[in-house]
């Protein structure tokens, strides 16, 4: 439980715990409810209803549109047009990272503090103004301010989808549904493509093509803002698509998580286990590593200019780049959910395709421009492990304060690769770029490494818990509320605690 001071607990007897209501998850109320186990029909029924309301909101969310903006800006006239060099325009896509690293952790404080449908919704609104500010930008100063800003607003989005991913859905689900709002990448690359493709052929006087995607983009993303202040929820204990009924239900269905919903409370104790916690570094260095490959979402309209294609073939043969994203998560998504394979062994085997792709674009000779495209778009393969990561991280970290820690530095981590990452591809390296991809070979490598470590480490640590006898620390805790002007006494079951996944030794890592 929480330290000491915080806990004002009182003892009666030896294993009696009477806790503060704000120590427990807010869905302990709801579960004490019913004590019946939920029948899988109904729990199927409810699963489908939820996914009908919830991953349609996250997988139309064009906030991850961000990246491939200003990649397709390359080729519709951006550098010219607001008179950028190289080096400012790899710094256009690392600045974003810098805000976003600053901002993390107190986004991730909001998202516990306030309503995360509506937190999110408004950093949604936020970052759509400031997409759209991007057109009235002619230089290289307002652009980096205006990127500035989407690294602060866009800090609420993953970590929120994370959050409310886990409260919805079991763990062995949870990898699943998070390919599926991560595909919004490759959806995103596909829709932009032809709407580059479109704008190429535009002629509108001052004012370049760049700026009219930039337009069309924060648009949908204003639209986005107001669909989620209406439809996102916060929580299954108040959505709006479910009846009292049905949310009792939903918190029954994922007590199996040992991991509750969430608690609005700040919890130091828990903060500091995060940092002491050897699996986060883990993680946390394998974020950074993989998205230093992650710069090829900025360059890759420029790597295929300079195989040899023409800017209007650059912009049709993008779309094949979301194509070849979404392959890459769906495959690493659905082999996860593989007993014998696994969340690691799927990361792993996504890898495979991604090496092979940045072997040939290092050795094909540079006529061989078609066969340097499908090297290219196999190096695509390496960005679907993070997307594998992000749904682990649910099934392997309890606790809602060390949760929403863990999320924060594993996000700090990715805007430290990405950060990194254009710095790679230096102008001196160009047409062919092989020091860059070498480098990106050299990181997908070390990610592999890195995942079989947090498999052995994950594994050992659950047969270890195997073979220890019951923990009944917890096993009577008890919340004194008032119904009815009387003081009532009401246990509270393990799995609502909001213990961490090292305090409750009942809970299991996922593999």
């Amino acid at each position: 439980m929480d330290s000491a001071s915080d806990q004002s607990s009182e003892k009666k007897g030896a294993a009696v715990d009477i806790v503060k209501e704000s120590q427990i998850d807010v869905a302990a109320q709801f579960a004490s409810s019913s004590s019946a186990p939920l029948d899988p029909q109904v729990a199927l029924r409810l699963r489908r209803k939820i996914d009908w309301h919830l991953m349609p909101l996250m997988c139309s969310n064009m906030t991850f549109a961000d990246k491939t903006t200003l990649g397709q800006s390359a080729i519709l006239g951006i550098i010219p047009g607001a008179h950028l060099n190289q080096t400012q325009f790899n710094w256009l896509g690392s600045v974003f990272y810098i805000s976003y690293l600053v901002f993390q952790y107190p986004q991730n404080l909001a998202l516990q503090r306030f309503p995360v449908g509506k937190w999110m919704s408004i950093n949604i609104f936020c970052w759509s103004i400031a997409l759209l500010c991007h057109a009235a930008c002619h230089s290289f100063g307002g652009l980096l301010v205006v990127r500035l800003l989407l690294g602060v607003f866009e800090g609420a989005v993953t970590p929120g989808f994370m959050i409310v991913t886990s409260m919805f859905y079991t763990r062995d689900e949870q990898t699943k549904r998070t390919g599926w709002w991560f595909l919004t990448n490759g959806i995103a690359v596909i829709f932009l493509g032809f709407v580059s493709f479109g704008l190429l052929h535009t002629t509108t006087p001052n004012f370049m093509p760049w700026q009219w995607l930039m337009i069309i983009t924060g648009i949908i993303t204003l639209f986005t803002a107001v669909l989620f202040w209406f439809y996102f929820p916060d929580n299954p204990t108040t959505a709006y698509f479910l009846t009292p009924e049905e949310r009792i239900q939903a918190v029954e269905r994922i007590k199996v998580n040992q991991t509750g919903l969430e608690n609005k409370h700040w919890k130091r104790d828990q903060f500091m286990e995060t940092f002491q916690d050897p699996k986060i570094w883990v993680m946390c260095l394998f974020a950074a590593i993989a998205n230093i490959i992650n710069s090829l979402t900025n360059q890759r309209q420029l790597i295929v200019s300079q195989f040899g294609f023409t800017p209007i073939q650059t912009t049709l043969l993008g779309c094949v780049d979301g194509i070849a994203q979404i392959i890459a998560v769906w495959s690493a998504v659905y082999l996860s959910g593989v007993r014998q394979i696994g969340r690691a062994g799927a990361a792993v085997l996504a890898f495979v395709p991604g090496l092979l792709g940045a072997l040939l674009v290092i050795f094909l000779p540079s006529h061989m421009k078609v066969g340097l495209l499908f090297g290219y778009w196999l190096g695509i393969f390496s960005v679907a492990p993070f997307s594998v990561l992000l749904g682990w991280i649910s099934g392997s970290v309890s606790g809602h304060t060390k949760r929403i820690t863990t999320n924060a530095l594993v996000l700090i981590s990715y805007s430290i690769g990405n950060f990194a990452g254009p710095f790679v591809w230096k102008k001196q390296y160009q047409p062919r770029n092989r020091v860059p991809w070498a480098l990106l070979a050299a990181s997908m490598g070390s990610c592999a490494i890195l995942l079989l470590v947090l498999r052995f480490m994950l594994s050992t640590e659950n047969k270890r818990r195997d073979r220890e006898n019951h923990d009944d620390t917890y096993d009577e805790v008890y919340v004194t509320t008032t119904e009815n002007g009387k003081e009532v006494r009401k246990k509270v079951e393990k799995e609502f605690l909001d213990l961490t996944d090292l305090q409750n030794r009942e809970f299991r890592y996922v593999l």
